[in-house]
C-alpha cells in the first residue's frame, strides 16, 4: 500500500469514528486540515507549506484538463 492510499484509509477511519461520536463531517474535515497544517509547520517553512496549499487550492476542479497532464 502506498502512502496516499494509507492516508485515505486513515481519513476514512477517522471520519467513521467522528460520525459515531456525532460530529459533522465537514467540521471534522476542517479540524483535521487545521491539525495537519499545524503539524506540518513544525518541519517545513511557512512559504513552502503555503505554496503547496495554494497549488492544491488551484487544482480542486477534478474535471479540468491540465496541459501538464497530457502525453
Amino acid at each position: 500500500m502506498g502512502v496516499h492510499a494509507w492516508a485515505k484509509q486513515e481519513l476514512q477511519r477517522s471520519l467513521a469514528a467522528a460520525r459515531e461520536a456525532g460530529y459533522d463531517e465537514q467540521l471534522c474535515l476542517r479540524a483535521l486540515l487545521s491539525a495537519v497544517v499545524e503539524r506540518s509547520k513544525q518541519g517545513r517553512s511557512a512559504a513552502d507549506l503555503a505554496q503547496e496549499l495554494q497549488f492544491l487550492a488551484e487544482n480542486l476542479d477534478d474535471g479540468r484538463d491540465y496541459s501538464f497532464m497530457r502525453p
